[in-house]
């Protein structure tokens, strides 16, 4: 039986909804497309039907995740010039290690990328050029172009790796999980400032 156009583009969103979440989740390796079927409440067959492959159910997933925090970051600022110390302690803070599902797909996932297809560093590299280009620009024209691609880079880094350590010792060293956010933080906070006062 055929489906219409909008049933259609309709589970195409749950899957790509169910599978966002189960690869920040579980990771892209410990999740199984029947696993993403039953999530979505449909079966193997439909997911073939929009997706030739896991590796590009993966790609659009990720790109599907990573978009949906974006748009959450922009509502967030809410139309203000958020500045980069704004978006740094957004970023690199205990809200956002908590928030395993539904939190930046990059963070979840950039151990077993390099494990995965091209297609999904393609939609890993994208993402990550996003939010560097987000954070370049929340920084002063005072600052030269090429050292504000620098903090930024080394924020959007500083994020992934920080929140990764973060929840991988929560569970038996809490207050070093708090730690190592903090440090970062802080460091990539003063990173920034000797950049500003050295530009004034």
């Amino acid at each position: 039986m055929r489906v219409s156009k909008e049933k259609a583009a309709e589970n195409r969103g749950a899957l790509l909804q169910a599978a966002s979440r189960l690869f920040r989740k579980r990771g892209i390796d410990g999740v199984g497309v029947a696993d993403i079927a039953r999530e979505a409440g449909l079966t193997h067959g439909a997911l073939y039907a929009h997706f030739p492959s896991k590796d590009a159910l993966a790609a659009e997933a990720f790109t599907h995740g990573f978009e949906g925090n974006m748009a959450d970051t922009r509502e967030w600022a809410g139309g203000r010039d958020a500045s980069f110390q704004d978006y740094v302690e957004g970023l690199i803070s205990p809200d956002m290690r908590d928030k395993v599902e539904t939190g930046c797909p990059m963070t979840a996932s950039a151990s077993e990328v390099g494990r995965q297809g091209c297609a999904v560093s393609e939609s890993f590299a994208k993402a990550f050029e996003e939010m560097t280009a987000m954070l370049e620009g929340s920084l002063s024209d005072a600052v030269p172009a090429p050292e504000r691609r620098r903090l930024a880079i080394a924020a959007v880094v500083g994020q992934i790796g920080a929140l990764a350590v973060s929840r991988a010792v929560i569970k038996s060293a809490p207050s070093l999980a708090d730690e190592v956010l903090q440090a970062v933080r802080e460091t990539i906070g003063a990173a920034h400032r000797a950049e500003s006062v050295h530009r004034e």
